[in-house]
């Protein structure tokens, strides 16, 4: 293959990488039925008039499997963080002592299970709508370079060929994560 196609190919494969590093990102925002400090990345409080992320606000650590502690670097900070954790789609309830916020993770119902299965179906779903569409504009690309002349019938196939081999694998290691937090969710 020709040095161009190679580098069409390179900058797909990473424009892939990402997007599967962001989906699973993304599904490690899910809440399943143990405490993960992860659960509220997704969080942001009202910190003096500015969004702030909540983990620039507090240290997060789960001391126990279904225990959250958040021990919050300005103590003034408290109450704004519980409102914002109770107006998250998290639906857990914060307490405090005054210096440290807990949040207990309740056990997860069936139809709460069910409900979540479907959120990470959706969100996985996405990461494979996006390695798609990098897919296909990096075809176009190609078909582009092919029409123009700066490739060869030849070479644009066999970078086609690889292209939709490197989407395949990008598709399964999405799948994998699926598979993988579904489990993860269903686990009594």
């Amino acid at each position: 293959m020709s040095e161009i196609t190679n580098e069409f190919l390179s900058e797909a494969r990473e424009r892939m990488a990402k997007s599967v590093e962001a989906c699973r990102h993304e599904l490690a925002t899910v809440r399943t039925g143990r405490a993960s400090p992860h659960l509220l990345d997704r969080v942001n409080v009202d910190y003096y008039g500015a969004e702030t992320p909540l983990r620039q606000l507090a240290q997060v650590a789960a001391t126990d499997a279904r225990l959250l502690t958040l021990t919050p670097f300005d103590k003034s900070s408290i109450s704004s963080i519980e409102k914002a954790i109770l107006e998250s789609d998290l639906g857990l309830t914060p307490s405090n002592d005054g210096n440290v916020i807990r949040l207990q993770i309740p056990e997860l119902n069936e139809e709460r299970r069910r409900d979540l299965v479907r959120v990470v179906h959706g969100v996985a779903e996405e990461g494979k709508v996006a390695v798609r569409n990098i897919r296909r504009d990096v075809m176009g690309d190609l078909r582009e370079l092919k029409k123009e002349g700066e490739v060869g019938e030849d070479d644009e196939r066999r970078a086609e060929t690889d292209l939709q081999k490197r989407t395949d694998d990008a598709t399964e290691e999405i799948d994998g994560l699926l598979k993988a937090k579904e489990e993860e969710i269903l686990e009594v």
